[in-house]
Protein backbone atom coordinates (compact mmCIF):
# COMPACT_ATOMS: atom_id res chain seq x y z
CA UNK A 1 0.00 0.00 0.00
CA UNK A 2 3.07 1.92 0.83
CA UNK A 3 4.29 1.80 -2.77
CA UNK A 4 1.30 2.57 -4.20
CA UNK A 5 0.88 5.63 -2.45
CA UNK A 6 4.20 6.93 -3.57
CA UNK A 7 3.61 6.19 -7.33
CA UNK A 8 0.41 8.52 -6.90
CA UNK A 9 2.10 11.77 -5.43
CA UNK A 10 4.97 12.10 -8.13
CA UNK A 11 4.91 15.21 -9.87
CA UNK A 12 2.72 16.86 -7.58
CA UNK A 13 5.77 19.01 -6.18
CA UNK A 14 6.07 20.05 -9.37
CA UNK A 15 3.11 21.28 -10.67
CA UNK A 16 2.69 23.01 -6.86
CA UNK A 17 5.94 24.90 -8.12
CA UNK A 18 4.84 25.94 -11.31
CA UNK A 19 1.64 27.31 -10.12
CA UNK A 20 3.58 29.54 -7.65
CA UNK A 21 5.94 30.77 -9.93
CA UNK A 22 2.87 31.74 -11.98
CA UNK A 23 1.45 33.45 -8.51
CA UNK A 24 4.82 35.61 -7.91
CA UNK A 25 5.15 36.55 -11.44
CA UNK A 26 1.71 38.21 -11.66
CA UNK A 27 2.51 39.84 -8.37
CA UNK A 28 5.99 40.83 -9.89
CA UNK A 29 4.14 42.78 -12.92
CA UNK A 30 1.86 44.35 -10.41
CA UNK A 31 4.70 45.86 -8.67
CA UNK A 32 6.80 46.85 -11.84
CA UNK A 33 3.39 48.31 -13.34
CA UNK A 34 2.75 50.44 -9.84
CA UNK A 35 6.34 51.46 -9.72
CA UNK A 36 5.86 52.70 -13.35
CA UNK A 37 3.00 54.62 -12.58
CA UNK A 38 4.52 56.22 -9.41
CA UNK A 39 7.54 57.57 -11.71
CA UNK A 40 4.93 59.12 -14.17
CA UNK A 41 2.80 60.85 -11.06
CA UNK A 42 6.27 62.21 -9.99
CA UNK A 43 7.04 64.04 -13.14
CA UNK A 44 3.95 64.94 -13.32
CA UNK A 45 4.30 66.57 -9.77
CA UNK A 46 7.07 68.03 -10.76
CA UNK A 47 6.48 69.93 -13.82
CA UNK A 48 2.99 71.25 -11.73
CA UNK A 49 5.21 72.56 -9.28
CA UNK A 50 7.73 74.03 -11.68
CA UNK A 51 5.04 75.69 -13.37
CA UNK A 52 3.29 76.84 -9.72
CA UNK A 53 6.86 78.49 -9.12
CA UNK A 54 7.55 79.94 -12.78
CA UNK A 55 3.81 81.73 -12.30
CA UNK A 56 4.40 83.34 -8.91
CA UNK A 57 7.60 84.17 -10.09
CA UNK A 58 5.92 86.43 -13.05
CA UNK A 59 3.48 87.38 -10.29
CA UNK A 60 6.35 89.02 -8.47
CA UNK A 61 7.83 90.69 -11.37
CA UNK A 62 4.59 92.17 -12.49
CA UNK A 63 3.97 93.49 -8.75
CA UNK A 64 7.67 95.08 -8.57
CA UNK A 65 7.44 96.79 -11.65
CA UNK A 66 4.10 98.38 -11.62
CA UNK A 67 4.18 100.85 -13.56
CA UNK A 68 4.78 98.62 -16.61
CA UNK A 69 1.79 97.63 -17.21
CA UNK A 70 0.28 96.69 -20.46
CA UNK A 71 4.21 96.11 -21.51
CA UNK A 72 4.02 92.70 -19.75
CA UNK A 73 1.57 91.50 -22.47
CA UNK A 74 4.03 93.26 -25.07
CA UNK A 75 6.70 91.76 -27.04
CA UNK A 76 9.62 90.11 -25.18
CA UNK A 77 12.65 91.88 -25.44
CA UNK A 78 16.45 91.43 -23.99
CA UNK A 79 16.97 94.48 -22.88
CA UNK A 80 19.66 93.66 -20.32
CA UNK A 81 17.66 95.52 -17.28
CA UNK A 82 19.00 93.04 -14.79
CA UNK A 83 21.24 93.96 -11.53
CA UNK A 84 25.08 94.85 -12.88
CA UNK A 85 23.64 94.88 -16.90
CA UNK A 86 24.38 98.88 -16.60
CA UNK A 87 21.15 99.85 -18.39
CA UNK A 88 19.06 102.73 -17.17
CA UNK A 89 15.47 100.93 -18.15
CA UNK A 90 12.38 102.53 -18.35
CA UNK A 91 9.38 100.42 -16.52
CA UNK A 92 8.03 99.17 -20.16
CA UNK A 93 11.84 97.94 -21.29
CA UNK A 94 11.81 96.81 -17.79
CA UNK A 95 8.75 94.46 -18.28
CA UNK A 96 9.95 93.49 -22.05
CA UNK A 97 13.20 91.95 -20.38
CA UNK A 98 11.42 90.44 -17.15
CA UNK A 99 9.23 88.55 -19.85
CA UNK A 100 12.30 87.68 -21.93
CA UNK A 101 13.79 86.06 -19.01
CA UNK A 102 10.75 84.20 -17.43
CA UNK A 103 9.54 82.60 -21.46
CA UNK A 104 13.58 81.63 -21.30
CA UNK A 105 12.88 79.80 -17.81
CA UNK A 106 9.68 78.98 -18.52
CA UNK A 107 11.22 76.87 -21.76
CA UNK A 108 14.22 75.83 -19.73
CA UNK A 109 12.15 73.83 -17.22
CA UNK A 110 9.30 72.62 -18.59
CA UNK A 111 8.95 70.31 -21.42
CA UNK A 112 7.83 72.68 -24.60
CA UNK A 113 6.98 74.62 -21.81
CA UNK A 114 5.90 78.39 -23.11
CA UNK A 115 4.80 81.61 -21.08
CA UNK A 116 2.28 84.57 -21.73
CA UNK A 117 0.57 87.19 -19.71
CA UNK A 118 -2.16 88.97 -20.46
CA UNK A 119 -3.32 92.04 -19.55
CA UNK A 120 -6.66 93.33 -19.12
CA UNK A 121 -6.98 97.19 -17.78
CA UNK A 122 -9.21 98.08 -15.08
CA UNK A 123 -9.44 99.60 -11.55
CA UNK A 124 -7.19 97.88 -10.25
CA UNK A 125 -5.75 96.07 -13.83
CA UNK A 126 -5.81 92.29 -13.94
CA UNK A 127 -2.78 90.41 -15.10
CA UNK A 128 -3.71 86.37 -16.42
CA UNK A 129 -0.41 84.32 -16.29
CA UNK A 130 -0.19 81.24 -18.14
CA UNK A 131 2.03 78.77 -18.24
CA UNK A 132 1.66 75.30 -20.89
CA UNK A 133 4.03 72.72 -20.83
CA UNK A 134 3.68 69.03 -22.76
CA UNK A 135 3.15 66.14 -20.09
CA UNK A 136 3.49 62.61 -21.89
CA UNK A 137 0.41 60.80 -22.28
CA UNK A 138 -1.69 64.36 -20.74
CA UNK A 139 -0.75 66.73 -23.69
CA UNK A 140 -1.10 70.43 -22.97
CA UNK A 141 -1.23 71.15 -19.67
CA UNK A 142 -2.17 74.64 -18.30
CA UNK A 143 -1.38 76.37 -15.17
CA UNK A 144 -3.16 80.05 -15.13
CA UNK A 145 -3.36 82.59 -12.27
CA UNK A 146 -4.84 85.97 -12.51
CA UNK A 147 -3.77 88.43 -9.99
CA UNK A 148 -4.20 92.27 -9.59
CA UNK A 149 -1.80 94.68 -9.02
CA UNK A 150 -2.86 98.30 -8.45
CA UNK A 151 -0.09 100.98 -10.34
CA UNK A 152 1.03 102.58 -7.15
Amino acid sequence: MRTHFLSNARGFSLIEAMVSLVVLSVGMIGIAALYGQGLGAGRTAMYRTQAVNRAADMADRIRVNRLGGAAYAGAAGNNNCRPGGGVNCTPAQMAADDLFVWQAQVGAQLPNGQGAVQFAAGTPPSYTIQVTWQEVGLGAITHQIVIQVPPN
